[in-house]
């Protein structure tokens, strides 16, 4: 098997893991009880730990040694503010798909730079793509929520949503595959700006969504979120 079809088949398997929690939610329908409204609230913050653990543990540490404290300050918060920019404009028309948005800046940039990092590293490339779709799996369920609860989008429109992210995967993947494997600084660059937006996103919008009064198990789930992608991490080592 060839390195580029192995390239598009791992990170269409990762981008499908998010299809796949749509179902998952999908399947389990409406939050209509206090046990699930509280369960459904956890998987909300696991899926805010498991982004900040990808800002920390996958976007940031190779953009923080290829690029300069300057560019990845201004590149960081240059995501910050683009994202808030589009939030607000999301808002005023009527909604807000914050954990879509943090999933897609979260899986395009993995996606790339699993691209660029196979053509060097087989292993670290197929272990970044199973840590890019433990990722994917509670960020598809947040969003098929979102989309369907929040936006008021029909569930199979919110489920040929996240079918189509996992087909930008390998788009994405054989992108850096072909042009980035010696741009280390543009993808240090792209990654470090999804980190910014992911950052503004969980803390305007996924985290408050993950509280309850009164309850204080659902964010023991950003606790443990941030907990498997630190061991992803350490795997990917």
């Amino acid at each position: 098997m060839s390195d580029l079809t192995i390239i598009i088949f791992a990170s269409w398997l990762a981008g499908l893991a998010a299809f796949a929690g749509g179902i998952m939610a999908w399947a389990t329908g409406a939050a209509n009880s206090k046990k699930k409204s509280e369960v459904t609230h956890g998987i909300i913050a696991f899926g805010g730990g498991i982004l900040i653990a990808a800002v920390v543990f996958a976007l940031l540490p190779k953009a923080m040694i290829v690029l300069s404290p300057v560019g990845l300050g201004v590149t960081f918060c240059a995501g910050g503010v683009s994202f808030s920019i589009l939030d607000a404009y999301l808002s005023r028309s009527g909604g807000s798909q914050a954990q879509f948005l943090a999933m897609l800046l979260d899986f395009l940039p993995e996606a790339l730079a699993l691209g660029a990092i196979f053509g060097h590293d087989h292993r670290l490339g197929i272990l970044l793509a199973a840590f890019i779709g433990a990722q994917n799996l509670p960020e598809g369920f947040n969003s098929f929520r979102e989309m369907t609860v929040t936006v008021g989008i029909r569930s199979r429109v919110a489920l040929m949503s996240l079918l189509a992210v996992s087909l930008l995967g390998p788009v994405a993947a054989c992108a850096g595959y072909f042009f980035l494997q010696d741009q280390i600084q543009v993808t240090g660059g792209i990654m470090t700006f999804a980190g910014g937006g992911i950052m503004y996103l969980i803390f305007q919008d996924i985290a408050p969504q993950a509280k309850i009064r009164k309850r204080w198990m659902p964010a023991l789930g950003a606790v443990l979120g941030f907990a498997v992608g630190m061991m992803g991490k350490l795997l990917l080592h």
